[in-house]
């Protein structure tokens, strides 16, 4: 049974999680809207800088292992189309989409959205975040959008960037020469 595991955000910990026979590896520690690791327990990893590192990991691992890929997935820190898009140039082959859809219509937070950390009997590490409505989950996800600002028509929003800077597919676009700021 293919495994994914999570809570990665170095170079070393996700060879490792790959050496130990995960398929995926879910990217992220302490950056999501309704987390307060960075608060809680002094502990956050940009994002941009976690799924580079971790994707230079699978790298390497694909060597080292003869072909055997792993997913890489961030998770955390994707509250935009933009987020999707940075995530996707650094490396990730996916992106947990928790804030995005919570703002659908469909969504049953209505408008709120917490995460998995937000609940725990002795430490809790996250709250609930007000987010909105902005639309159904097919216009979240697939369009039209009727805001300028992210919230709407992530895939839209992935495949212009991917023509705004000449690509056509997702893995050359990861091979793009990145300025983060």
């Amino acid at each position: 049974m293919p495994v994914i595991v999570g809570g990665c955000a170095t170079y070393q910990t996700a060879l490792h999680l790959m050496r130990t026979g995960a398929a995926g590896v879910l990217v992220g520690f302490g950056g999501a809207a309704t987390s307060t690791n960075r608060h809680v327990l002094g502990i956050e990893v940009p994002m941009a800088t976690a799924i580079s590192d971790v994707a230079e990991a699978r790298r390497d691992y694909l060597d080292e292992s003869g072909g055997r890929y792993v997913h890489v997935i961030a998770d955390g820190s994707m509250g935009y189309s933009g987020d999707v898009v940075k995530a996707l140039a650094c490396g990730a082959d996916a992106a947990m989409l928790g804030t995005p859809l919570a703002r659908a219509i469909e969504a049953p937070g209505q408008g709120w959205h917490w995460g998995a950390e937000a609940w725990h009997e002795a430490l809790p590490r996250g709250r609930r975040v007000e987010v909105g409505q902005v639309g159904s989950l097919s216009e979240v996800v697939l369009g039209p959008s009727h805001s300028p600002d992210g919230t709407m028509n992530i895939v839209g929003a992935l495949r212009r960037a991917l023509a705004s800077t000449g690509y056509t597919e997702v893995k050359a676009f990861q091979r793009i020469d990145l300025i983060v700021r």
